[in-house]
């Protein structure tokens, strides 16, 4: 079953292999609102989400400029964009995108988020198998998409897969793709409004290689939004000199100096800990990108032992639930 609806079976029933996740979609407004637009709008919406997938360039990879690279690993993958809009994020997006995960998250992580959503737009884009796509080729185009990307942890990335190839910036991971069929009718009804969901689809279901357009939409977002060095050295070197240069003038508040000064007389991790959160505490004129770049390897982003609401979807547990489906019919 690759996400159509079976005779009998409730529409978000077929979406997801995850008992966990059926549950808990079929009472959710961004999905439901999704799924009744997408089924007037596809005719066949089960179809529609199993034979696409989506791929969110966030903010962080709009800084480093992986927009290119990204279009090329989906060519070399098996895979064409055949839609792209920008979106912007916000707090609110945020935690509706990842209402079923953020209770794992630490107030760190939740910080540095709502930073990366505010820096710039982010592009979403709609793709389509191009070919081949070899041992993968029985799961959902969004299930295939997911474990081609590669897990968010830098720790389990593999060779080939996208999170590697873009490179390694701390725990940004620079892009989010929707985990199977009904992440994709969810996530499409955070990020766009009804009219831009309907212009989206439209583009989407005329199948047109749609290269030329992100070509666009990059130059556009790239020139409202200066390019940034995400790497943790540079960033944690550039921050100790801001540091330095700020306690050598006169524009700090005798609060911030005080909460500044230790990154002087402390050394290593520990005073770039002393810069970060004396930025955070006294809204320090330094570069935004090196606070979160350094703040996102300096703390943890998950809470010890808190498991998420719906767990990741992964291509073994996707064919696990499916045998498990098969031998119980």
């Amino acid at each position: 079953m690759n996400g159509h609806e079976k005779d009998g079976q409730r529409p978000h029933e077929a979406l997801t292999r995850d008992a966990d996740k059926r549950a808990r979609y079929a009472a959710d407004t961004y999905f439901q609102e999704s799924l009744e637009h997408l089924r007037a709008l596809t005719g066949d919406v089960g179809r529609f989400a199993s034979g696409h997938g989506l791929l969110l360039l966030k903010p962080d990879a709009i800084a480093a400029r992986r927009i290119m690279s990204t279009m090329d690993w989906l060519a070399d993958n098996g895979f064409r964009v055949v839609g792209a809009r920008r979106v912007r994020l916000t707090p609110v997006t945020l935690r509706a995108l990842w209402y079923f995960q953020w209770n794992t998250a630490t107030p760190q992580l939740r910080r540095i988020a709502d930073h990366c959503a505010g820096c710039t737009d982010s592009l979403l884009l709609v793709v389509a198998p191009a070919g081949d796509q070899g041992p993968l080729a029985d799961l959902p185009v969004p299930v295939r998409l997911t474990e081609l990307v590669g897990p968010s942890d830098p720790a389990a990335r593999e060779p080939g897969r996208l999170r590697t190839e873009l490179g390694r910036y701390a725990l940004l991971n620079l892009v989010h793709p929707a985990g199977d069929p009904a992440d994709v009718v969810r996530d499409l009804g955070i990020y766009c409004t009804a009219d831009a969901r309907a212009e989206l689809v439209e583009q989407v279901l005329a199948g047109a290689d749609r290269q030329a357009l992100v070509r666009d939409l990059a130059r556009d977002v790239y020139a409202d939004s200066p390019a940034h060095d995400l790497s943790v050295p540079a960033a944690k070197t550039r921050l100790r000199r801001e540091a330095e240069r700020l306690l050598a003038g006169h524009t700090l508040t005798p609060a911030a100096r005080a909460a500044l000064a230790p990154a002087l007389t402390t050394g290593g991790d520990e005073a770039i800990r002393t810069i970060v959160e004396a930025t955070w505490a006294h809204q320090l004129a330094v570069p935004a990108w090196d606070i979160t770049v350094a703040a996102a390897d300096l703390y943890p982003m998950t809470v010890p032992g808190a498991r998420p609401l719906v767990a990741p979807m992964t291509a073994a547990a996707w064919r696990r639930a499916a045998l498990h489906a098969v031998r119980h019919a």
